[in-house]
């Protein structure tokens, strides 16, 4: 089980990461999204809610998104909202530390860059 503070730690280790100055739980590389709270509906006609224990994290390629959905189904889900982005959304209190770091390098290296447009 781990905690956004545990992803906030592990996120801002790597280089070009920086969360946005609210104290949101929301890291970008180099000015771009990468990891971002799950954005709730808990009620039709409200606004979205952020969840601070799922996250939205940003997924390289189609093929690993389905990897972490099907082999994974107990920390990785995904919404129709979401249907065919590439991201997958983390369950925190469902993953170990070790495997938050792994989610979170996935994540780095499949936020676009300003050389990766």
């Amino acid at each position: 089980m781990t905690t956004k503070d545990d992803l906030r730690r592990l996120a801002l280790a790597l280089p070009g990461v920086a969360e946005t100055p609210d104290g949101s739980y929301v890291f970008k590389r180099d000015g771009r999204n990468m990891i971002w709270p799950y954005p709730e509906r808990v009620h039709p006609k409200k606004a979205r809610v952020p969840r601070y224990d799922q996250y939205c994290v940003r997924i390289a390629d189609a093929s690993d998104r389905e990897a972490l959905l099907a082999g994974e189904p107990e920390a990785f889900f995904t919404t129709d909202h979401y249907a065919g982005y590439l991201a997958v959304i983390v369950r925190l209190d469902a993953i170990n530390e070790e495997r938050l770091a792994e989610i979170v390098e996935m994540a780095w290296d499949a936020a676009p860059t300003p050389s990766k447009g």
